[in-house]
């Protein structure tokens, strides 16, 4: 599992309903935010790929997925810094094969 439920747990403090609704948004937004980021490399867009990172940041940041926020760390600082957008398109592929990893074990995980 390269996910885990503390920093939600905590946050929570019991709160089932609250639990679900963080990721149920995680479900729901982030990959219409990496479908997004993908066309914004698609086009070279370096201001739309730093602000959808920014955006996937803290949303793979609250399930605990370290290595997956480093990642759009990264992509949101190349994007910001419009740096060399092939250096992007070679990490991108990591950043949405986590994520849909996640998803499809969220689901699982949650019945949902």
């Amino acid at each position: 599992m390269i996910y885990n439920l503390d920093k939600i747990n905590e946050m929570a403090g019991g709160d089932e309903d609250f639990i679900n609704s963080v990721i149920s948004v995680f479900l729901e937004e982030v990959p219409q935010d990496l479908e997004g980021l993908e066309n914004a490399l698609a086009q070279q867009n370096y201001e739309q790929v730093y602000q959808l990172a920014h955006k996937i940041k803290p949303n793979v940041d609250l399930l605990g997925m370290e290595q997956t926020r480093a990642i759009a760390l990264q992509i949101e600082t190349l994007g910001k810094n419009e740096a060399n957008m092939s250096e992007i398109r070679d990490i991108f592929p990591t950043l949405k094969k986590d994520v849909y990893q996640v998803i499809s074990e969220l689901k699982k995980d949650f019945d949902l």
